[in-house]
């Protein structure tokens, strides 16, 4: 109950920064979060996504430790909650599909390697709009083409053609950022990893089970299947290469060049590759990290996978883009100049960011082997580590730090109703 009446007495709070008029650019994570904390803080956030609706597809993402205490904050952790995965674990097959190493969701304490908070990525995005869609303007369908600086105001022209003025203007826009092209230009830097993946849903058959099934095959490239719902399964097909530009094929030549490179592959692919043609929801792209010198650049700023994205190998895109939303948002409501907000912002964020980009190194190497010597080698040895001795004494080793106290600002306690 006092939680309850805590989070109400948090809403649409006045804190010393200027009532600033923001657009915040993309509707996935980072953005939807920051409007939140906006409107909470008195601004005024406008919402524009390039999509014509709420996009449906996505692969599960993490909210860990601040993450998951930001999810708090915005009072949506139970929403969250109730869509977290229910899975068994994860078991390592062959082409036959035969298990050679398995974990369950148990196998490294209560928690295991299913994180507490794991949710599929447009479903997060959808609780984040439910939470402002009342409150915050939201615009679909249009998408920023030129920012003019016109010293006291941004005039933002629009892709219908209209002309609008904000004094702030925050790239929200995932790692291609479209915003952080127009305004930052060359500086930006995208550190890909050589690999791409493919996330979508197939038709649910009985061979898919309550357990996520990890196949390798050789040539650096991996088929898993993961249960989603009663009557959908949730496919991640990833394929190491050094080629860049795959990811600005239009969908049908991406389709085509999935069914070319997983064509041999066995396992489910041929099923996989069936439903292929006939997917709404296929979503493909790139792998790498956004290494950027600066965030902000006159009164524009990034938040999100479009300043600093960690990538999926780190597990920390979904709680990176909330703890940053929540950091910006906080800074301009303490500060009246916006340069001091967007430094304070990216004092606090600089070390955290580079905690989570932090990747262990031969982690690709190791989760899409180039030879079957080398995936029947990696599952040996995952077989090894998953016994319930070595689980049990590496659970030990995990449990024996003492809990975090948080470390995020309470910014409420500067702002006043």
């Amino acid at each position: 109950m006092h939680f309850t009446l805590l989070r109400r007495s948090l809403s649409n709070l006045k804190g010393p920064g200027k009532n600033y008029n923001i657009l915040v650019v993309g509707g996935g994570i980072a953005g939807p979060a920051l409007a939140f904390f906006l409107h909470r803080y008195g601004m005024k956030p406008v919402v524009v996504e390039r999509a014509p609706e709420l996009r449906l597809s996505g692969q599960w993402v993490d909210l860990q430790a601040e993450g998951k205490e930001v999810a708090w904050r915005m009072g949506i952790e139970s929403k969250v909650r109730e869509k977290i995965t229910e899975e068994q674990g994860t078991h390592i097959v062959d082409s036959a599909g035969r298990p050679q190493a398995s974990f369950d969701v148990n196998s490294f304490g209560e928690r295991g390697f299913v994180e507490e908070l794991e949710i599929r990525r447009p479903e997060l995005s959808n609780i984040l709009y439910e939470q402002i869609r009342n409150d915050v303007e939201y615009v679909f369908g249009d998408s920023p083409q030129a920012i003019d600086d016109r010293g006291d105001k941004l005039q933002v022209k629009f892709a219908n053609g209209n002309l609008r003025e904000f004094d702030l203007v925050v790239g929200a826009d995932g790692i291609h950022s479209k915003i952080r092209r127009l305004v930052f230009g060359d500086e930006s830097l995208i550190s890909y990893a050589d690999l791409y993946a493919a996330y979508f849903d197939i038709p649910r058959t009985d061979s898919d089970g309550s357990w996520v099934r990890f196949y390798s095959a050789p040539g650096g490239r991996s088929v898993a299947l993961r249960p989603y719902s009663q009557n959908r399964t949730q496919v991640y097909l990833c394929f190491r290469s050094k080629e860049r530009g795959y990811e600005n094929l239009d969908v049908d030549m991406q389709k085509r060049l999935i069914q070319k490179l997983f064509a041999d592959v066995g396992f489910e692919a041929p099923r996989i590759l069936r439903e292929l043609p006939n997917l709404d929801d296929f979503y493909f792209d790139s792998v790498g990290q956004v290494k950027t010198d600066r965030w902000s650049k006159g009164r524009v700023t990034l938040v999100g996978d479009a300043g600093y994205c960690p990538s999926p190998l780190t597990g920390m895109g979904a709680s990176v883009a909330l703890v940053g939303a929540y950091i910006l948002a906080g800074e301009l409501s303490r500060h009246q100049d916006y340069n001091e907000a967007f430094k304070q912002y990216e004092t606090w964020m600089r070390p955290y960011v580079t905690k989570a980009q932090k990747i262990i190194p031969g982690s690709v190497r190791l989760a899409l082997p180039n030879t079957r010597t080398a995936i029947i080698l990696r599952n040996a040895i995952l077989g090894f580590v998953f016994r319930p001795a070595i689980t049990r004494f590496i659970t030990k080793l995990i449990t024996s730090k003492a809990p975090q106290k948080s470390v995020l600002p309470n910014y409420e306690a500067v702002s006043t109703p």
